[in-house]
């Protein structure tokens, strides 16, 4: 398994990982199977999108942000990063990408991302494969 550590800079932020994700790839010597994509936070998730125009992951967050405000009466939650809970649950913390020949199965405009919801923070993503 590869692990990489990451630091946030902002409460909410995209983080193409996807170059780190091709180099545990390079490194494992699979050829054929499974990448699995986890992170082990429950503010933070992992998730597939363009990774050609910038505006695509702002405006992903600025819509989510919408859709979940931070603050809301209705939040019971005591530390006071609800929003950031349910935002990962929506995303989730894990995925997966085929791999074939030696090459993550992406389209040609996707990319891995990491996705901050409560930072900015040390994060961890671990990658792992099956053949």
């Amino acid at each position: 398994m590869r692990k990489i550590s990451l630091q946030t800079s902002r409460r909410t932020e995209f983080i193409d990982i996807t170059d780190q994700v091709e180099l545990a790839l390079a490194d494992s010597g699979v050829r054929e199977g499974v990448c699995t994509v986890f992170t082990p936070h429950t503010t933070a998730a992992v998730t597939i999108n363009e990774n050609a125009d910038p505006s695509v992951p702002r405006d992903i967050l600025e819509i989510v942000d919408s859709v979940v405000p931070f603050d809301s009466p209705r939040y019971r939650h005591s530390e006071g990063n609800s929003a950031a809970h349910i935002k990962s649950s929506l995303f989730g913390c894990s995925l997966q990408v085929i791999v074939e020949e030696g090459r993550l199965q992406l389209g040609t405009w996707q990319g891995v991302y990491f996705v901050e919801f409560d930072g900015p923070r040390s994060r961890k993503v671990w990658i792992t494969f099956t053949h």
